[in-house]
């Protein structure tokens, strides 16, 4: 950046024609004159401002990080006797934009958070912010997230941070310096709000997803030798993992997938055939946590890639960077020892880890839903309308209220929780838990479906446009069903969360 040198608005005034061009944006001057041919908007728009303070147009039309970019090279000075006002956040900031962070990080007391999950969030938020620029190119360009980009994020802790606590996490750094055996569900809580914040709902999909949910039937099943070999592998990111379940034929109906496993005349090993469909991460894994019937029922299989094993990519309402597959195993032979708890058990191992993926969705969904609400709350105060800032119009207010209302009730019950999840056994969670997440998911995709909606109309065009100002809200306008129908849709988490509470309906109840 050029020294910075002190004007008035006088002298900045002069400079108004085509090769002398300056302009003022919020008390800074910037001299525009070579870079006004590469403009994207044309070169009469900046001279039509040339001399003069633009401010007002400037946020109308562009996201702070465009000054960010451009200032290093184009900011001459400032204007005598004025002050900034716009501040650009540091890496790991916490906004203090209305709603933007939860309850806890607005000053609000909080019986679940200390400052070890202060710490937690800001050093997490710090390695996104820092890597945000390459999610969003690759999201752009439909590429997937590199294994340099795995191998960061495994090194700074990040992966290892969205699979729990447990003993897997012995001997790992995690981010903030916080200790492996005091992290808890509200540290892993913010990771999942964290990662979804990216606002490149693919990307996130690719460095996340997969690992998340098909690693934990190898620590949880696997053999002590595949746990040793695969656990530091992945969570370092040296290897990714995906879990293979979902069929053509069967979605959350399980007990219907057809890939087959057929046990050698020497039985040490099985071959697998058939197909899997909608599978995140599956276009690049390494690894594949499978679903697949023996002569016994369901079975699950961990199973590495090889030449009889294909994958292809499938387009979705995302960006190809989750790499959603479809996968083809033909004659895939898997040893034995490779079965992750038991032969014809396979069910069960499916059920283990169901509460734990659709809470961390619920996280996602309501950190996505987060950033989208403060995008909205920027948009409102800086957008004019009719000569008024959209923040000053009634319907714009009534729209962010119901958007806030909404997003803090369920945060609140995704919060208690969570504390639940730090405070029972797997057992009392698995009886106590199933229904109450199966409806806060539920609840969390229906009010995603609504700040959406809401988000949409108050962002207009710039809702259903890539990039620029609408980036973050239409990239979560066109993915949020995600959340509702991945991990169980909708109409079924509805159904198993009044199922399960029958169960504890005491027969003598009458009105």
């Amino acid at each position: 950046m050029p020294e910075l040198k002190i004007f008035t608005r006088d002298e900045v005034a002069k400079h108004n024609s085509e090769k002398d061009c300056w302009i003022i944006i919020d008390g800074g001057v910037y001299n525009v004159s070579s870079f006004a041919q590469f403009h994207p908007g044309g070169t009469d728009v900046l001279l039509e401002f040339g001399g003069k303070d633009c401010t007002e147009d400037f946020y109308g039309l562009h996201r702070q990080e465009v000054l960010a970019k451009y200032a290093p090279r184009l900011k001459i000075g400032t204007i005598e006797g004025e002050v900034e006002v716009a501040t650009l956040p540091a890496l790991g900031d916490l906004s203090e934009v209305p709603y933007a962070e939860p309850s806890y990080w607005m000053g609000f007391k909080s019986p679940y958070f200390n400052e070890s999950h202060t710490q937690f969030r800001k050093a997490i938020r710090a390695i996104y912010d820092e890597i945000r620029p390459e999610a969003i190119a690759a999201e752009d360009a439909g590429a997937y997230p590199t294994k340099e980009m795995y191998a960061k994020l495994g090194e700074a802790g990040v992966l290892a941070t969205q699979i729990g606590p447990g003993p897997w996490l012995k001997g790992m750094k995690l981010p903030g310096g916080i200790e492996p055996e005091k992290f808890d569900y509200f540290h892993e809580l913010i990771a999942h709000e964290e990662t979804a914040r990216l606002g490149a709902p693919g990307y996130t999909d690719g460095i996340s997803s997969g690992y998340s949910i098909g690693l934990p039937p190898i620590f949880n099943f696997g053999s002590p030798a595949l746990k040793a070999k695969v656990v530091p592998e992945v969570l370092l990111g040296k290897k990714r993992i995906c879990l293979a379940i979902t069929e053509p034929y069967a979605g959350s109906d399980v007990a219907r997938i057809r890939t087959t496993a057929k046990r050698t005349a020497d039985g040490k090993h099985f071959i697998l055939n058939g197909v899997k469909k909608w599978i995140t991460n599956g276009a690049f894994c390494d690894y594949f946590t499978v679903a697949a019937v023996t002569e016994k029922g369901i079975t699950m299989f961990f199973v590495e890639r090889d030449d009889n094993l294909e994958t292809k990519q499938i387009k979705t309402s995302y960006a190809p960077s989750a790499g959603t597959a479809y996968i083809t195993l033909e004659n895939v032979k898997v040893p034995a020892e490779n079965i992750l708890g038991k032969e014809g058990k396979g069910f069960q191992v499916i059920m283990y880890n169901f509460n734990h993926e659709r809470w961390y969705i619920c996280g996602a969904v309501l950190g996505a839903a987060r950033a989208v609400v403060e995008e909205c709350f920027k948009w409102a105060n800086q957008r004019k309308v009719f000569g008024k800032r959209l923040i000053d119009q009634p319907v714009i207010r009534n729209k962010l209220a119901s958007m806030v209302a909404q997003l803090e009730a369920v945060e609140n019950w995704l919060e208690n929780i969570t504390f639940q999840m730090c405070n029972m056994s797997y057992l009392e969670q698995s009886t106590k838990l199933a229904g109450p997440i199966a409806l806060l998911k539920f609840q969390c995709t229906r009010v995603s479906h609504n700040i959406a909606d809401d988000a949409c109309q108050i962002f207009g065009g710039r809702a259903i446009t890539k990039t620029g100002m609408g980036r973050t809200v239409e990239a979560f306008q066109r993915t949020y069903k995600f959340g509702a129908i991945l991990g169980g849709s909708e109409e079924i988490m509805a159904d198993l969360g009044i199922r399960q509470a029958m169960k504890q309906f005491p027969l003598g109840a009458r009105l």
